[in-house]
């Protein structure tokens, strides 16, 4: 068959209608922190004003060089257009559906844990760790930044200082003890 009738791969596939999968709980909101949210807005700003434009102006030119089919230029920038628009898609739903809820201008049951804490546990061993229980966009384990819906905030809402919490980790059931609770505004 004549590669003109034959489809390329699903890069040329219109995914407009594709829905981004979420790890959101049905019927939950997407609480998210201060600096979460300006982390989401700076990168959708940077695709939409810096990068896009660009990739944009190099697919121009590459299409004004003629001959499509095998212009390497123009088929990447049309396929890392795709990936851009994606995602700017995806920042755009986020931000439409993200709750902000800043832990600093929390001012009442400041001694028990709920979404934005910032939480120092000590575990089985005797070793302290902090932890912040943050938005499902904001979860980074090397900084300490647990997703609200993890088992282990799970496990810590509502809990106080000196509290034992028992929860389910990778490695089976774990305890561990609530030595401080703190609401910090929590940085990008």
């Amino acid at each position: 068959m004549n590669k003109a009738f034959t489809r390329e791969s699903s890069d040329s596939d219109d995914d407009d209608d594709v829905e981004i999968p979420s790890n959101l709980p049905q019927g939950t909101r997407n609480y998210i922190t201060p600096g979460g949210y300006a982390r989401i807005k700076s990168e959708l700003d940077q695709l939409l004003r810096i990068e896009r434009p660009r990739v944009v102006e190099v697919v121009q030119w590459a299409a004004s060089n003629g001959d499509r089919s095998e212009n390497g230029d123009y088929l990447y920038g049309k396929r890392r257009l795709r990936e851009i628009d994606r995602r700017i898609r995806f920042l755009t739903r986020r931000l439409d559906l993200a709750e902000v809820v800043d832990p600093a201008a929390r001012r009442e049951n400041r001694e028990q844990v709920f979404f934005g804490a910032t939480v120092t546990l000590r575990d089985e061993e005797g070793e302290e760790r902090v932890y912040q229980i943050v938005g499902i966009d904001e979860t980074d384990f090397t900084r300490g930044r647990s997703s609200w819906i993890s088992p282990l905030a799970r496990a810590l809402l509502r809990a106080r200082e000196g509290d034992p919490v028992r929860f389910q980790s990778p490695s089976g059931w774990r305890e561990v003890e609530v030595v401080g609770v703190d609401y910090v505004r929590i940085e990008p």
